[in-house]
């Protein structure tokens, strides 16, 4: 999308008075740019696309973390090992996606995008709160899409600095048809959530410290990849390590790949004495 005549002159668009939604915008004027909004014929559902597999959220004491395991899978095939599941929508916020990934990557670029032009038309950033309903309009937009198998379920974890104190890490989930749930404490979404809740549901508890945190994580991907076969664990061999990543009052920050395979080989160290993993702190 260019806009521009051939003397360089920005189109009427860009002076044509609406919202601060760049995604309305491209509505508008090129609606053959949103890609998240094309319908497939009638009766065609989208098989075999390669789909992300579990990603999750907790909070700790100094914030958020969101974490996500790297394969994608194409039916009964690993499509990807390396995918990147994770990744930063602003200075104090992440998203993480499950499902189609192609589209879930197109709606990420958008949904930066989208917070960037709207702190420029706007002059501020939106709350936390705007921008998880923000993201769920967008996912409704993918509604007709999600329908015919391409379903996009984003996670998006913040930085809230107008939150209580011990409560400025916040999580939201979605659904397909764009509704919008805050979770406490910690979340997962994706084929191998249930099993990456349930060992979260053992391991958190408020006010862990980072490096506990992203134990807990890790140790919660490796029960979502030992009994969901489309949820890949830490591949020793290869190097290949889940991407960790927090977000705090200094902003997002992933970890960096020597501190993520230091945990990961702890972890499974752990494992080789204690496969079902840790026991629940009493």
């Amino acid at each position: 999308m260019t806009g521009i005549d051939h003397e360089g002159r920005l189109g009427e668009e860009f002076f044509t008075p609406g919202s601060s939604s760049f995604t309305e915008f491209l509505a508008a004027h090129r609606p053959e740019l949103l890609g998240t909004r094309r319908i497939l014929p009638d009766g065609v559902r989208a098989e075999g696309a390669p789909h992300g597999t579990t990603v999750l959220a907790l909070t700790f004491g100094d914030g958020v973390l969101i974490a996500g395991d790297r394969r994608a899978t194409m039916g009964n095939l690993i499509a990807q090992r390396d995918l990147e599941k994770v990744h930063p929508a602003d200075d104090h916020t992440a998203v993480a996606f499950a499902g189609s990934v192609g589209l879930a990557l197109d709606l990420v670029k958008l949904y930066q995008v989208e917070l960037t032009h709207f702190e420029k038309v706007e002059g501020i950033p939106m709350t936390l709160a705007a921008k998880a309903t923000r993201l769920a309009t967008m996912i409704r937009g993918n509604l007709g899409q999600a329908m015919q198998g391409l379903a996009v379920v984003p996670l998006l974890a913040g930085y809230d600095p107008a939150a209580p104190e011990g409560g400025r890490g916040r999580i939201f989930g979605f659904d397909v048809a764009g509704g919008r749930y805050e979770k406490f404490g910690f979340h997962a979404e994706g084929s191998g959530s249930p099993y990456a809740r349930g060992a979260l549901k053992k391991l958190f508890r408020p006010g862990m410290a980072r490096r506990e945190a992203a134990l807990a994580a890790l140790q919660a991907l490796y029960d979502a990849a030992d009994d969901d076969s489309a949820t890949g664990g830490p591949d020793l061999t290869r190097r290949i390590y889940p991407v960790v990543s927090v977000i705090t009052e200094d902003g997002f920050e992933r970890l960096p790949e020597t501190e993520t395979e230091e945990l990961s080989r702890e972890m499974v160290e752990q494992r080789r004495g204690r496969p079902d993993g840790p026991n629940a702190a009493v």
